[in-house]
């Protein structure tokens, strides 16, 4: 239960590491996991004192144990082993200290330690760390390369040597952390966090030498291999030698056999380039002398034939051809136009000889009442009525005398001797 306290009616030290002991004692014993890093074993002494540590998250307790618990394996367990301890939590209250006393001690073998990681792998495969689609393209030429190794090892120098021999401009940002041991894991993870927060790093590599499976535990924790998923910059794990297959290896977005192997596949070869180039430079050439020549044989095949030899010589063998079809139409014009100034004369002749002035030439008059009026029958008019004659020449006015139709023609007859010229006669 949570206490009641105030600056007024505070707590003694004395009761407060009292009550933390109290319910420390409440947790039981337990079985714990961890990684021993310190070892106390005095002669004589009837207590062995430990140092239980969690590489993941570099945290360490205390740990005490009666002699002839920690004999039962000492053949076995030293500095550095992974094991299994059944424990019970205890307060040491004078010193407000906490550690657990042992009442057994197993040791975690090589299989169990491997089925554990085949779970593990299983775990993140399942939530798609190791998918291939998520694994980023390594730069053709990285400017800058990250290297998380060992301070002075084997594999910081195969990795910087091959690395300068194949393309000696290369650079490199090298982070010294420890690659085996209850450190290894923190250090790495930050390593690797800090070259990735960098822009001007292109690519990482993780490497470390060849050793045992405990040695290389490092390389297949969680907490490791989720930093390296999370990564915005290309990873390439370079861990051990090729028999050897750390989680590392699947999370990373290349997997090189070994630290010289990494410096291959990161750094291209600049003797290997520059013949590269020079292929490409004699291929491309090639192609461009076999196009010219290509181009050429066509040109010379385009130019040898006849229309090119002789440009005008279709011209003047079809010019007669020209000629005649020229004449022809001439012909066929003049005739067309012969024949039609023939017809129009035809057609003039007949119409003027059809003509009401022909008709009149020949004598004939037309009698026209005065409101222009045709006169076709002596009964259409009157006694003394005024008529206009019209003629060849000219038209004049006549009168009519005899009421009757005799008289009229009569009348008609002589009307020319009597008449009075009209105004146009």
């Amino acid at each position: 239960m949570a206490l009641s306290t105030s600056p007024d009616t505070p707590l003694p030290v004395g009761e407060v590491s009292r009550l933390i002991g109290g319910w420390i004692d409440r947790l039981g014993a337990v079985w714990v996991e961890g990684q021993i890093t310190q070892l106390s074993r005095r002669p004589g002494a009837g207590v062995v004192f430990l140092t239980l540590r969690d590489p993941s998250y570099d945290i360490s307790v205390s740990v005490t144990c009666y002699r002839q618990v920690f004999d039962a394996v000492a053949d076995v367990v030293g500095e550095g082993a992974r094991v299994v301890v059944h424990a019970k939590p205890e307060w040491y209250a004078p010193r407000g200290q906490l550690s657990l006393r042992a009442a057994e001690i197993r040791p975690v073998g090589v299989g169990e330690l491997l089925a554990r990681l085949e779970q593990l792998k299983k775990t993140l495969a399942a939530e798609g760390l190791f998918a291939p689609a998520r694994k980023k393209a390594l730069p053709f030429l990285p400017q800058l390369v990250g290297l998380v190794c060992g301070r002075a090892s084997a594999a910081e120098r195969d990795v910087l040597e091959n690395a300068r021999h194949r393309w000696p401009a290369v650079r490199f940002e090298v982070r010294n952390v420890a690659v085996q041991g209850v450190h290894a894991v923190p250090q790495v993870v930050q390593a690797v966090k800090e070259l990735d927060e960098s822009d001007d790093v292109d690519v990482i590599i993780v490497a470390r030498g060849g050793g045992s499976v405990e040695d290389l535990l490092p390389f297949s924790d969680e907490q490791l291999v989720r930093a390296v998923a999370a990564c915005r910059t290309p990873v390439v794990s370079a861990i051990g030698h090729e028999p050897d297959t750390p989680l590392l290896d699947y999370v990373a977005d290349l997997r090189a056999s070994t630290p010289t192997d990494a410096a291959k596949k990161v750094v291209p070869d600049v003797g290997e380039e520059y013949e590269r180039v020079r292929q490409l430079r004699d291929r491309a050439r090639r192609c461009v002398h076999s196009f010219l020549e290509r181009e050429e044989r066509g040109l010379a095949h385009a130019l040898a034939r006849p229309c090119m030899e002789d440009p005008h010589r279709m011209v003047d063998e079809r010019a007669d051809h020209v000629a005649a079809l020229l004449e022809r139409g001439r012909y066929t014009l003049r005739h067309l136009l012969d024949r039609a100034d023939s017809e129009l004369s035809h057609t003039h002749a007949r119409v003027v000889a059809l003509s009401p002035a022909a008709t009149l030439r020949r004598g004939y008059a037309v009698l026209q009442r005065a409101d222009g009026h045709v006169v076709r029958d002596p009964a259409e008019v009157t006694a003394d009525e005024a008529l206009r004659a019209r003629v060849a020449e000219g038209e004049f006015t006549v009168r009519v005398d005899a009421p009757d139709a005799a008289a009229s023609d009569a009348s008609a007859s002589g009307a020319a001797a009597s008449g009075t010229p009209a105004s146009g006669a």
